[in-house]
């Protein structure tokens, strides 16, 4: 799969990086190239590999599944950049 400067231009403007003009270029190439190379992994016979999510067997701590009230919420918005009513405040991101 081939990506071209335009994709990487809409895809830095949808993720607010701002990219100039001359990088978009090499950025392309190389995603494509890393594109190409997961396309390669398709190729790995997995039949019969059982999934892993470690290389090691270990079982996930777990915890205690126990309803709360939540938390202090001045303390959850504490280190909130702008707040409004107990709410957290975020720029609109729906184009």
């Amino acid at each position: 799969m081939a990506i071209d400067a335009a994709t990487v231009s809409k895809v830095a403007r949808l993720a607010r990086i701002a990219e100039p003009p001359e990088r978009l270029e090499p950025l392309a190439r190389e995603l494509s190239g890393i594109l190409a190379w997961i396309e390669q992994l398709s190729e790995v016979d997995t039949d019969g590999v059982e999934p892993m999510t470690s290389a090691v067997a270990v079982a996930a701590p777990m915890r205690e599944d126990v309803v709360t009230e939540g938390g202090d919420v001045t303390k959850i918005l504490a280190n909130a950049p702008k707040t409004k009513d107990g709410f957290f405040v975020v720029p609109k991101v729906v184009e």
